[in-house]
């Protein structure tokens, strides 16, 4: 692709957000994976290690988002992956609130995790698609002739 103009500041500025979001709630998922039950005085999960590895997939998105952070075009499919975990998470949490497998509390967990993402997601995904669209997608140029 050719070289396009940068992206919005903004974008940068929620994609840095997101990552610090994200690695800060999975540190504290990991290193604290009863502390959200007992706030919300659930009974304590029987595998602690499955709630840590929800922590360390969070974690390691939040990585992607601060890479992506610095050019938001080129790096548009963390953003997707992100932006579809986003919409899918909160799917899955309607259904166990619904079935009362989950008290609604936990859903708050939903509301900053996921949802408050889903329209500057979805914009830098706009972007993007704008952008690839007006460059075009051509092939990487070639590499210089040797002289």
């Amino acid at each position: 692709m050719a070289a396009s103009s940068p992206s919005p500041r903004w974008m940068r500025s929620v994609l840095l957000a997101a990552g610090v979001y994200n690695m800060l709630w999975g540190a504290f998922a990991v290193l604290f994976p009863g502390a959200i039950f007992s706030w919300l005085d659930m009974p304590q999960p029987n595998y602690p290690q499955f709630w840590q590895c929800i922590g360390m997939i969070v974690g390691v998105y939040g990585l992607g988002y601060a890479i992506a952070a610095f050019d938001p075009v080129r790096h548009w499919p963390i953003v997707l992956v992100g932006f579809l975990g986003k919409v899918l998470g909160p799917l899955g949490m309607v259904q166990a609130l619904w079935t009362g497998q989950l008290p609604w509390g936990f859903a708050l967990n939903c509301v900053t995790n996921d949802l408050i993402w889903w329209v500057p997601f979805a914009l830098i995904l706009k972007h993007a698609w704008v952008t690839h669209q007006r460059d075009g997608d051509a092939a990487p140029s070639q590499p210089p002739a040797c002289t």
